[in-house]
């Protein structure tokens, strides 16, 4: 056997992958593909990578495998995760660098990885070519580093609007019944990841309101008398432990993709959220797309999106009194209930996928090249 052929076939695949990479871009001009990077977590972020490379595709812009970014060069990398992307396998390799900076104010207590992230972005503020910010105070966050603030952008975490479609109350009969629901409860969902890690998230994730979540649910409980709580997302372990201590009936799905959340949306009465800090979330524009009247804290996008009381029910963070307050006043008036649902999805369709295409266009002017205007 050739020796250098037998090292080649006992090579590690990822060897075997940053060679073929290596000699398949070699000739690649310099910024002339696109690599969308999630963080194989299979979750949200994930789902981000997968809508923005359909996102620059459709504006004309080649992307090439996701992972193939760690091996490309000289090329332009959008990472979707910023504390991955702000490390130094990404800051010092030769690709444009953007990323999207969604959450994670600095000095917040239990999170030193806020602030390391967030000193990270000040060191480097040169070296990252492009950020997207989903709202305000990221947007203050990341020009406070340091930025060109022509290189930050303000885009909104949209919706695809089609795998969300409108339910009406035959759609709900129809998913409680799949998903093994009873039919009469008034059935309030939470759709996040809101513990630490991949496993049974037994740790709560205290940025994301796990506990301000179970207290006001257990406060609803003697106002509510078939209160049913659907849980979906990974790492809900803290969430379903405190629930059955208080007796509250629960059930915990996950999805092999997100996919499937439509029908999970359909069967409910209430989304709530109740996180602390957010980019989204995701939750606000599915649930409003969906006709679930939504109740949720102040963060994120919310203060952009929601006008309360006409699309959704506002409360502040921590507030559990006005979040249990909020879920309270759905339950009990239906020509509330009537008039979320109906608001919600004109600004769901607003905020769909499509519509946020010349924002980032602007993003992608300058940072990576137009299949229309090079030459190969």
């Amino acid at each position: 056997m050739n020796v250098a052929f037998g090292r080649l076939i006992t090579a590690p695949p990822q060897a075997l992958l940053g060679a073929y990479v290596s000699a398949r871009t070699a000739s690649w001009p310099d910024a002339s593909r696109l690599l969308v990077v999630g963080d194989d977590f299979g979750w949200s972020i994930d789902d981000d990578r997968v809508r923005l490379t359909a996102t620059a595709e459709r504006l004309g812009y080649e992307v090439a495998p996701a992972r193939w970014a760690r091996f490309a060069r000289r090329q332009a990398v959008f990472h979707h995760d910023h504390f991955g992307a702000l490390q130094p396998r990404w800051l010092d390799s030769s690709n444009r660098l953007g990323l999207s900076y969604f959450h994670g104010r600095p000095g917040t207590p239990g999170y030193p990885e806020f602030d390391r992230a967030y000193e990270t972005l000040r060191n480097s503020a040169s070296r990252v070519d492009r950020v997207q910010v989903t709202h305000g105070e990221m947007h203050e966050l990341v020009l406070g580093a340091g930025l060109d603030p022509e290189k930050v952008f303000r885009i909104p975490i949209g919706v695809d609007i089609e795998r969300f479609p409108l339910g009406d109350a035959s759609t709900r009969a129809g998913a409680r019944s799949a998903l093994g629901l009873p039919s009469s409860a008034f059935v309030v969902g939470s759709f996040l990841k809101d513990g630490v890690g991949l496993g049974e998230g037994l740790e709560p994730k205290l940025v994301k309101g796990p506990d301000t979540l179970v207290e006001t649910l257990s406060s609803l409980q003697n106002s509510i008398s078939e209160l049913f709580v659907l849980l979906v997302g990974p790492a809900r372990g803290y969430v379903r432990r405190e629930l059955e201590r208080h007796g509250i009936p629960c059930r915990h799905v996950q999805f092999d993709s997100r996919e499937e959340l439509a029908r999970a949306y359909h069967t409910l009465d209430v989304s709530l959220v109740t996180s602390r800090q957010e980019g989204g979330p995701k939750a606000l524009l599915e649930s409003m797309a969906t006709g679930v009247p939504l109740v949720t804290t102040a963060v994120g996008q919310a203060p952009d999106l929601i006008v309360d009381g006409q699309n959704g029910l506002l409360a502040e963070v921590d507030d559990v009194e006005a979040l249990a307050a909020a879920v309270l006043r759905i339950h009990d008036d239906a020509a509330l209930a009537a008039r979320l649902r109906a608001g919600g999805r004109p600004t769901a369709e607003a905020n769909a996928d499509e519509m946020l295409d010349e924002r980032w266009a602007a993003l992608f002017d300058g940072f990576v090249e137009r299949r229309s205007t090079r030459e190969d």
